[in-house]
């Protein structure tokens, strides 16, 4: 190094180090700004606020509708008794609420080929969808998306973790 560049340099190293130590010593805002609306403090909303559940969100849909999951016997996509129950709550949550738009997901266990199994997930989520807009929800209100044997909640390989995997879910989002 050059005597020419050595105090250029040290002067920026030192005027950075002013910098960068000012920024750190500003106080704290005594009051910080709100949360963005419909959030909670990790910034994702999950339908409850300070005085309960708020109404419109995926709690007050599950509160409401008791389920956001109804089930199928294996390879088959027909409702029944129960899962009509299910699907009858949902859909007087939705109509009450007509500006939320939801996803079904379909979704089955892990026997059987991918193909079949998204092909199968795609029936039993159009079945609910199909069954929600007969009951007076909007079906553009609604989208469809099948996982097949993808997204599992019961990982086991026995007869109660299928049953479990085997069934559509109506998706509020968050």
């Amino acid at each position: 190094m050059t005597m020419a560049r050595l105090p250029k340099t040290a002067i920026l190293v030192a005027a950075g180090s002013a910098l960068a130590l000012g920024a750190c010593s500003r106080d704290a805002p005594e009051e910080l700004p709100p949360a963005p609306i419909g959030s909670n403090d990790n910034g994702m909303n999950d339908g409850m606020n300070d005085g309960g559940i708020v109404p419109g969100s995926r709690a007050d849909f599950v509160q409401q509708a008791g389920t956001d999951t109804v089930y199928f016997e294996t390879d088959s996509h027909d409702l029944d008794p129960e899962s009509r129950a299910i699907l009858d709550a949902q859909a007087r949550w939705l109509v009450a609420n007509p500006g939320v738009r939801v996803t079904i997901e379909g979704h089955c266990d892990e026997r059987g080929t991918r193909e079949y199994n998204l092909a199968l997930g795609e029936r039993r989520a159009n079945s609910a969808k199909n069954y929600l807009a007969a009951r007076g929800v909007d079906a553009s209100r609604m989208t469809v998306i099948s996982y097949g044997k993808e997204r599992p909640v019961a990982l086991g390989s026995d007869p109660a973790s299928w049953a479990q995997n085997r069934r559509a879910v109506t998706v509020v989002p968050l």
